[in-house]
């Protein structure tokens, strides 16, 4: 019998897919890392929202996380967040609405938590996930006053992070489901 031209898609479709009628048969995985276990599996079900629910305990200042950044941080986005071989993160001179605007944490970052949830979950570049909750928060509030959206004393924690208001939330369109 020649199969016809539906079969044959079909067929390219679950091998291309590791899909094949052999269910049984195990197939050899790329041996790509280490398999993890349930409690570093858990370790990274970090999810942190826009509105600030899932931030965890901890907090930190401006200048906690101005000693934090010296040591991690400068040698990639420069002395006070102003670039160097990273992006830039603060001291943008121009409005979004310029022909080539300058795309800061305070230009363009929507939510606050949320940048609290992009360092937790990628910095330092080197050693991703490794910082504690505290440092991270004093790292976001010193991100955040480079920026100017809060004093250096501020303390920022779950509560008060969650409550700032950054200056491009708005500019934003939502999309819905």
């Amino acid at each position: 019998m020649i199969p016809n031209r539906s079969s044959l898609v079909l067929t390219s479709v679950l091998m291309l897919t590791g899909i094949n009628s052999g269910a049984d048969e195990v197939r050899p995985g790329p041996d790509l890392g280490e398999p993890a276990d349930s409690r570093a599996a858990s370790s990274l079900d970090l999810g942190i929202m826009p509105d600030g629910a899932g931030l965890p305990e901890g907090s930190g200042t401006a200048e906690q996380g101005r000693v934090i950044y010296d040591r991690l941080c400068v040698s990639c986005h420069g002395p006070g967040g102003l670039g160097d071989s990273g992006d830039q993160l603060a001291g943008a001179q121009m409005q979004l609405t310029d022909e080539y605007p300058e795309k800061t944490i305070g230009t363009f970052w929507p939510y606050a938590p949320t940048l609290f949830d992009f360092i937790r979950r990628s910095k330092p570049m080197m050693q991703p996930g490794n910082l504690t909750d505290s440092e991270v928060y004093a790292l976001t509030a010193y991100l955040l006053f480079l920026n100017e959206i809060i004093p250096e004393d501020r303390v920022m924690d779950a509560s008060t992070l969650a409550d700032i208001k950054m200056p491009n939330r708005d500019g934003f369109i939502e999309i819905l489901d």
